[in-house]
This record gives C-alpha cells, structure tokens and sequence, in this order.
C-alpha cells in the first residue's frame, strides 16, 4: 500500500505556481516539489497527482492519494474525468494533464481521499510548503500545456 499526499499552489491564476508531493510506503518517504514560470492552481494540483503516480516503481501498486482539491478528487471520484474523456475534453481545461493523467492512473489501484486544505493534516501543510516553495523557487520551468 502506498500513500501519496499532493497540494499544488500558484501565486496568481494564472501566475508562477508549484507543487509538493510526499510518497509513503512503510517507512520510506519522499518529498518532490518542481515550480513553474505561468500555470494555474487547477493545473498544480493535478500535476502533483501525476507526478505522485508516475514516481511509483512497480505497476499495479494499491494507492491512497491524499488531496485538498475538489477539482481534481471529485473529477475522479465522481467519474466526471471518463465522460470528459469519450468526449475528447471537448470544452474541458487541462486536456493534456487529464490525459497523462489517465495513463498513469489504469496502472495502478487508485482511491482519492479530500482533506481539508490549511488545516490541521501535518503531510497536507507540508505539500503546500513544498509548492509554494518551488513556485518561489528562481529556476522555474515553463509549463509547456498551459494555455491562457
């Protein structure tokens, strides 16, 4: 079993923005963060997700993923994330990260669980100090699917 916790952050919406992941599985943790140059909160959050999933070594792995966005937890959740795709995201936002999304996500046994955001959770609070480190970071990359 794996617990992935995720925030994701930007100053400004759109304006520089990051994100904050710690994986846990028994007693290992790690801690990844990367900031970007003009992004959106929606697109950090979900960002956070991926990059969560894609860090995981061996498919097939039973995962808990720990996020205080509705965006992207009942996007999942409430299955909204499926018919967006039959329909080609057609109108949607963030097509390219619900895609590279998708393809991480059948990999794995997934369950979304939302958390109240600056609240009292000790992981949540970290991931956002995380994001809004790397959003503040001087090296920021381009978030080359955002689109105004």
């Amino acid at each position: 079993m794996i617990t992935i916790y995720t925030d994701g952050s930007s100053r400004g919406n759109p304006g520089p923005g990051g994100f904050g992941v710690i994986l846990i599985s028994g007693s290992h943790r790690k801690e990844i963060s990367k900031g970007y140059q003009l992004t959106t909160n929606n697109r950090m959050e979900l960002m956070g997700v991926i990059t969560g999933l894609e860090a995981l070594k061996k498919e097939g792995e039973h995962v808990t993923i720990y996020s205080d966005s509705k965006y992207v937890v009942d996007a999942v959740e409430k299955k909204w994330v499926f018919g967006w795709e039959k329909k080609y995201f057609h109108g949607k936002k963030n097509p390219d990260l619900w895609q590279r999304f998708l393809v991480v996500y059948r990999k794995h046994k997934v369950k979304f669980v939302w958390v109240k955001g600056h609240a009292n959770n000790p992981l949540n609070n970290r991931c956002d100090e995380l994001a809004v480190g790397a959003s503040e970071n001087q090296h920021l990359h381009p978030d080359e699917g955002y689109q105004p």
